[in-house]
């Protein structure tokens, strides 16, 4: 099944000069990172905590399709900081790691003070996100590479919540369909972790077998 994630080289070439701008202005692709993790936090607790309380309409969930695109742009910012300008280190490897985590469950989470939304299912859907990840990077612990593989990475979970956040600011309040939505989220979570599974124990089946020959 397509993911936008195969859309990343694209993308990477088209923010390839200001990635440049800001290496050459000293900015770390740690840095980015960090950004990227406290606008997460900050945009989701905002939403949650003024939508609970009714302290905001509607047309400011507009900015979740805006934050989800501009956090897909610092996430391959941060990447081509750390390959392309000699910025990889071990703390980053963590640091990237651990912030697209904690910046995903907190703007998924923020979905469960929108009426109508079935928390059950979303917070399912946020464990399955972080399994996604942690099995990814546990390809690396045995001897794969880190997989990305989906139908559901992290790019095509921010769309679906992209999209969700913007129908409720067009005022169209959740319901069934955002049930079945989330439904089909978690759903392609559960496939994205047996095939980053199964990817990962071929590639390293394979690597075994060619040291073999």
């Amino acid at each position: 099944m397509p993911s936008v994630y195969q859309l990343k080289s694209a993308f990477s070439d088209l923010l390839r000069p200001l990635t440049n701008q800001l290496a050459n202005k000293g900015v770390t692709a740690n840095q980015v990172t960090v950004t990227a993790m406290l606008g997460s936090v900050l945009l989701a607790g905002s939403l949650y905590f003024s939508t609970a309380n009714s302290l905001i309409t509607p047309l400011l969930w507009l900015s979740v399709p805006l934050w989800m695109f501009i956090r897909m742009a610092l996430n391959n910012i941060d990447g081509m900081l750390a390959r392309e300008h000699n910025m990889s280190t071990p703390q980053g490897a963590i640091l990237n790691e651990m912030g697209d985590v904690v910046s995903d469950s907190a703007l998924f989470l923020a979905f469960a003070a929108l009426p109508g939304i079935n928390i059950p299912l979303l917070v399912m859907l946020t464990l399955l996100a972080v399994m996604s990840e942690m099995i990814g990077v546990v390809a690396v612990q045995i001897g794969a590479s880190r997989r990305y593989d989906g139908p559901s990475g992290k790019s095509d979970r921010a769309l679906f919540f992209g999209v969700l956040g913007l129908l409720y600011a067009l005022g169209i309040n959740p319901g069934t369909w955002s049930t079945l939505v989330l439904l089909l989220i978690t759903v392609l979570l559960v496939a994205t972790i047996v095939n980053r599974a199964k990817s990962a124990l071929r590639e390293v089946n394979g690597n075994t077998a060619a040291e073999a020959d």
